[in-house]
């Protein structure tokens, strides 16, 4: 609930400044724009420049969202790790499709990236998940992410018997590895005033080449 010194929800704004997104200004590659919004975002020392939220939806038609750190981009889409197992996972190996979407408030953009997801390769999920520090390997061996353990207590527990079991080198799960979204459609927002906002979305026709419309705000 409110309390008297604060006003309502409803009336909460914020007036955007902060920068224009003209067509004549936009890279005619979105991988390149992301890019460049990326680096920005690197450079504004936004927290967390990497994180993503991304969007699935399962067999019973409900989308789910959540938080995950992009590990890669290039020519042939973006890429994170995770748990096969999870909800994620498992909702990805009914539908492929997916979205993702940044949010980089300091500079008043958002991107969203929507397209077919497949699984990386072993190797490239086994380069990855020795890069890790080890800690972090062995919580992804310790987890059966999204399912119901019994207490904090039986995750820590268990994050130390495969500790010792494992030792320094742990193999990685089966069942944990990468993802890559390969995009089929772009959209680049950033805030303007009066709520006139730019958006451009950016979409691979039949040729396989990107076309850029002004979407209105």
């Amino acid at each position: 609930m409110n309390t008297p010194s604060t006003p309502p929800i409803a009336d909460w704004r914020k007036n955007y400044e902060r920068g224009e997104l003209l067509e004549s200004h936009a890279n005619k590659d979105p991988l390149k724009q992301f890019d460049a919004w990326l680096q920005d975002a690197v450079k504004a020392e936004c927290p967390e420049p990497n994180a993503m939220t991304l969007a699935t939806v399962g067999s019973d038609l409900r989308p789910s969202t959540r938080i995950v750190l992009i590990k890669g981009y290039d020519e042939k889409g973006i890429g994170w790790f995770t748990s096969y197992g999870s909800r994620k996972g498992t909702e990805l190996a009914g539908n492929p499709f997916a979205a993702l979407q940044f949010h980089w408030v300091e500079l008043e953009r958002t991107v969203r990236i929507e397209g077919r997801v497949e699984k990386m390769s072993a190797e490239e999920s086994d380069a990855y998940f020795n890069s890790r520090p080890l800690a972090s390997r062995i919580s992804a061996i310790t987890s059966p992410q999204s399912q119901i353990v019994p207490s904090r207590q039986w995750l820590d527990d268990r994050s130390l018997a495969v500790a010792q079991e494992q030792g320094d080198h742990p193999e990685r799960p089966e069942d944990w590895g990468g993802y890559r979204l390969i995009p089929d459609r772009w959209q680049f927002w950033q805030g303007r005033r009066n709520r006139l906002h730019d958006r451009l979305a950016y979409t691979l026709n039949a040729q396989a080449q990107w076309q850029i419309e002004r979407l209105a705000p």
